[in-house]
C-alpha cells in the first residue's frame, strides 16, 4: 500500500535514525504476519498491536495547550463528555468523526491543538521506554515496524511485510533508540511496530489513529496504567480502535 506519489521523495535510506533497515531477511516478524489473515482483527485492537497477549493498554496521544500536552479528561472535563477506554476524541469534543480536528472547536484556556494522528508522538515515547524496557529481557534487540506509505522516503524498492491495512518496512536496533529517526527531522514519523526479540509485548500504532496500543503481560500494562506521564486505559483485544 502506498497513498503517496514518488515526487520530491529521497531515496530509502540504510538507517532510519539509529534503526537500521532490514532488506535481507523479514523472518523477525514472521509472527506477526498471520494476523493479516483474520479479518476480524482489522479496526480492532489486536489488529494494531498483535493478539495473543495476556492484556492491553491504550495510551492516548495528547492534546495541546501552548505546546504542552492536555490530558483528553482534562478537555472532557471543560466540556462535560467523558473518556471511557474506547472513547475517540470527536467523543470527546462532541463533534462528528470528520470534523473533530478542524479548527473552531478548540477551547481557550483547556487546548489548542488535537492529539495527533499516527505513529507514537515522541513525547509519548519517550514516556514509554522505561516502562516497555522494564518488562523484556532483550532491550538491546527489538524489532520495529514502519509503514511504507509514508511520504517522505521511497519505500518502493525496500521488502515489506503485511499487517492488516498496511505494508510495514523492517527495521532493527535498540529500544533506547526508537525515538532517534527525531534525529532525521522533528516531523520524521516513528516506527508504528515495536517489539522486543523475546516478544514480550508489541507496540502498534496506525496513520489513522490518536492512540497508542500495547499488548503485554498483565503486570506490565498495570505499569502504564500507573505511569502518571501517561494517559492510559485498559483494553481488550476485541475492543474497536476507530
Amino acid at each position: 500500500m502506498n497513498d503517496f506519489p514518488l515526487v520530491d521523495r529521497a531515496p530509502a535510506p540504510r538507517w532510519y535514525g539509529r534503526l537500521r533497515v532490514r532488506t535481507d531477511d523479514l523472518s523477525p516478524a514472521d509472527w506477526l504476519v498471520p494476523r493479516g489473515s483474520h479479518t476480524a482483527a482489522l479496526g480492532s485492537v489486536a489488529g494494531v498491536a498483535a493478539p495473543g497477549f495476556a492484556a492491553y493498554a491504550r495510551i492516548l496521544h495528547p492534546a495541546r495547550l501552548d505546546e504542552r500536552p492536555v490530558r483528553w479528561s482534562t478537555v472532557a472535563a471543560a466540556l462535560g463528555t467523558r473518556v471511557t477506554p474506547v472513547t475517540r476524541w470527536h467523543e470527546v469534543v462532541g463533534t462528528d468523526q470528520d470534523g473533530a480536528h478542524r479548527t473552531g472547536l478548540e477551547l481557550p484556556g483547556v487546548w489548542d491543538e488535537s492529539p495527533d494522528e499516527g505513529p507514537t508522538p515522541p513525547d509519548v515515547a519517550r514516556a514509554l521506554l522505561p516502562v516497555l524496557a522494564r518488562h523484556t529481557g532483550t532491550p538491546r534487540e527489538c524489532w520495529f515496524g514502519l509503514w511504507s506509505g509514508y511520504g517522505r522516503w521511497d519505500w518502493e524498492r525496500c521488502p515489506t511485510f503485511r499487517t492488516p491495512g498496511r505494508d510495514e518496512i523492517l527495521l532493527a536496533g535498540r529500544l533506547a533508540d526508537a525515538v532517534s529517526p527525531v534525529t532525521l527531522d522533528e516531523f520524521t514519523e516513528l516506527p508504528d511496530l515495536w517489539w522486543p526479540a523475546d516478544r514480550a509485548w508489541c507496540l502498534g500504532g496506525d496513520v489513522d489513529l490518536a492512540s497508542t496500543y500495547v499488548g503485554g503481560s498483565t503486570e506490565l500494562i498495570a505499569d502504564l496504567l500507573a505511569a502518571a506521564s501517561l494517559e492510559a486505559h485498559p483494553v481488550a483485544q476485541g475492543d474497536p480502535v476507530g
